[in-house]
């Protein structure tokens, strides 16, 4: 693989991610909840950082830019129609368009829904979408700013990547997902399976994501609203795909 992925925890159950280029100096950190758990993984690998992707606005995925930005000298990407919530961009990049890291493509895509300005990053070279809050772990954020309509479409757009994606999303929130999952369809054998791989994972310390677009397909209640046996559990058998997707996100508020 040209490329490495480094999974870097921070806070209380955020999650960071460095994308390296191991032919090159270049060194992409997407999202940044803290800054000293980032620092202390580039200095133990040795590594210089040059860029800053941002997926949204929260404090959780931004408090830490400055900190990283004054030791590192990194440069900010975000999204441009979201710049007034973001800290200060040396890069404004609009959803739909692609720009360079290390020679090839990071294709910015719109994923409204948990914020009106979330986009995730797609690096095709690197075989991973860093989808922050918007697509998760056996899940998808909390609905605050935008409608089920225009989040199940951005569900639509991560989940017509190539299935061998990585999904890097920004929480271990994994477990707690997957018992949601389990409530749905208590009877599937690969959310059964999924459940007892991540407890030992867990168990083991191990962060859980990225995990597979396909093994999101198969396991997240939340891209599955389209489908009869989904519909069927929820009790909405001749409902729209985004109502059945209202219906799982208002579930699994209460849950």
């Amino acid at each position: 693989m040209r490329f490495e992925l480094v999974t870097v925890p921070c806070l209380a159950d955020n999650y960071a991610f460095l994308l390296k280029d191991r032919a090159g100096g270049a060194c992409a950190l997407v999202d940044v909840p803290e800054a000293g758990p980032v620092l202390a993984e580039l200095a133990a690998r040795g590594w210089g950082l040059t860029e800053i992707w941002i997926t949204h606005h929260h404090a959780d995925h931004i408090q830490g830019v400055a900190e990283v930005v004054a030791a590192t000298g990194a440069r900010v990407t975000g999204n441009a129609a979201d710049a007034a919530r973001l800290p200060p961009l040396d890069r404004a990049v609009t959803p739909g368009e692609s720009f360079d890291f290390a020679g090839e493509a990071v294709q910015v895509i719109d994923v409204p829904g948990h914020t009106v300005g979330h986009v995730a990053y797609h690096v095709p070279a690197a075989g991973v979408a860093f989808t922050g809050d918007s697509l998760m772990a056996a899940g998808c954020g909390r609905m605050f700013e935008g409608t089920a309509p225009v989040f199940w479409e951005s569900l639509q757009r991560l989940a017509a990547l190539p299935d061998e994606t990585l999904i890097a999303s920004g929480h271990e929130y994994t477990a707690s997902n997957l018992r949601f999952a389990l409530s749905l369809e208590p009877d599937d054998p690969v959310i059964k399976s999924r459940a007892e791989a991540v407890a030992q994972m867990r168990a083991a310390g191990r962060p859980t994501v990225p995990s597979r677009l396909s093994e999101e397909r198969q396991t997240n209640p939340f891209l599955r609203a389209s489908r009869p046996a989904m519909k069927a559990a929820m009790g909405m058998d001749r409902a729209g795909d985004a109502q059945v997707f209202a219906a799982i996100r208002a579930a699994k508020d209460r849950f």
